[in-house]
């Protein structure tokens, strides 16, 4: 692999095989994995990051338009951020502070809804939301000059794992040797599936529609979500200059309907759905953006290292768990992970190897109380604002005006949400 240029995503020759040793590979070319990568080379490991498309590249979003692919990002994600030195440099004119947060129920009542402020909780904002480009342009900005990553575009075909260290065989005959292996290669994570990692999976038989608007009244910094009869969440979400970018959970039959809809036919929608408030909150809603869905899903792994008893690999992100959008921490938990990661693999003692039992374990503990916990909560959640009877409607209606009455529980919502881990 002489010829392999650092930090530039190439395609090898066919029928090569050089074994390259180093000490990290990640696999996976998402937010995470990149966010991991960069970590690990900041760290000083000898890292190199594969996936398919690396080669791909990410414009800087710019103009009016906004991409489809919409993040929430926590305070936690926003502290990790700044330790990768990459937070300062993405472009704030394209960031929107969250202030609060307003969640209604069902009934159309007024006490049917919950409140989260900034204010209240002693915190400058929830959450930022910004689009993916922005984030993924700024990492690969700053992966080309971290000399301690490569990256490289192919595919693992096969991984080998023994006692000392792991081997994977890529697409295009090279060979890497590495003491630790980070699988960041998504929901249906093929290195999970070849080291035998099962999972606890079940569809919401949900789609999620996500589409850009621009509205007539002032959003006021606030993240909008209504509970509808029958299942179906709408979440709004603020974006910069009177605009909003929508998450509408429901049935893939409804979902196909909606990515039919003309501008006219939304807006009788909006109309008719939560008694009006969208309108009534939001305004006029013009579509800025081409309507996308996908499909909902809840994964969560069985285990978040292996193989089981000389365990080289690391599951992060979606590879070790899936979760509804009605939380909006999906992208947030994935990078908890690569924060709890580290955190763990920078104060390692200097007599252990990065793929030391010890510390894989100690991540493994670590991730899974606050993925198991984050992944209840919002499987319960859904469940719960799906059920069809009058009890359960009255319940769940009633609980939101409860705790938004009790400063002490939503003070605990709003730390739970803010995800806050010690990464230095």
């Amino acid at each position: 692999m002489s010829d392999v240029h650092q930090n530039t995503p190439v395609k090898l020759p066919k029928n090569t095989s050089p074994m390259r040793v180093v000490d990290v590979v990640v696999v996976g070319g998402g937010v995470v994995g990149k966010a991991c990568a960069l970590g690990l080379a900041q760290l000083g490991l000898q890292t190199i990051q594969i996936a398919p498309d690396l080669d791909q590249t990410i414009p800087a979003p710019q103009g009016t338009e906004w991409g489809q692919r919409i993040y929430a990002f926590s305070p936690s994600t926003q502290k990790l951020l700044a330790q990768l030195q990459l937070w300062d440099a993405l472009d704030q004119g394209r960031m929107q502070p969250v202030r609060d947060m307003r969640i209604f129920g069902d009934r159309g009542e007024k006490h049917d809804q919950l409140h989260l402020s900034a204010f209240e909780a002693g915190t400058p904002q929830l959450a930022w939301i910004g689009e993916s480009n922005i984030i993924e342009h700024t990492l690969d900005q700053a992966s080309r000059f971290q000399n301690k990553l490569e990256r490289i575009t192919g595919v693992v075909e096969r991984i080998e794992v023994d006692s000392t260290e792991a081997i994977l065989h890529l697409n295009n005959g090279a060979t890497l040797q590495a003491q630790l292996v980070i699988a960041a290669d998504g929901a249906n994570s093929p290195i999970r599936t070849e080291l035998g990692i099962s999972i606890k999976e079940e569809s919401y038989s949900q789609s999620a529609v996500v589409a850009n608007w621009k509205c007539t009244h002032a959003h006021l910094e606030t993240a909008y979500q209504w509970f509808l009869s029958g299942g179906d969440i709408v979440a709004m979400l603020p974006l910069p200059n009177k605009q909003v970018s929508m998450v509408w959970s429901t049935s893939p039959e409804n979902a196909a309907d909606l990515l039919k809809l003309d501008q006219a036919a939304w807006s009788q929608r909006f109309s008719s759905i939560a008694n009006g408030a969208i309108i009534d909150q939001l305004g006029t809603l013009t579509l800025n953006s081409m309507p996308a869905a996908f499909p909902l899903r809840r994964i969560q792994a069985s285990r978040f290292i292996g193989p089981e008893v000389n365990p080289k690999v690391v599951l992060i992100g979606d590879s070790a768990h899936v979760m509804h959008p009605l939380a909006g921490q999906g992208l947030n938990l994935g990078l908890r992970d690569v924060a709890t990661l580290l955190h763990i693999l920078g104060k390692r003692e200097s007599f252990r190897m990065l793929n030391d039992k010890v510390l894989l374990r100690r991540y493994e503990r670590q991730r899974q109380g606050d993925t198991s916990a984050l992944l209840w909560v919002t499987d319960k959640l859904k469940k719960l604002f799906s059920a069809s009877s009058g009890t359960e409607k009255q319940l769940r209606n009633w609980g939101l005006g409860m705790v938004n009455r009790s400063h002490f529980i939503k003070r605990r919502l709003i730390e739970r949400a803010l995800g806050d881990i010690d990464f230095e």
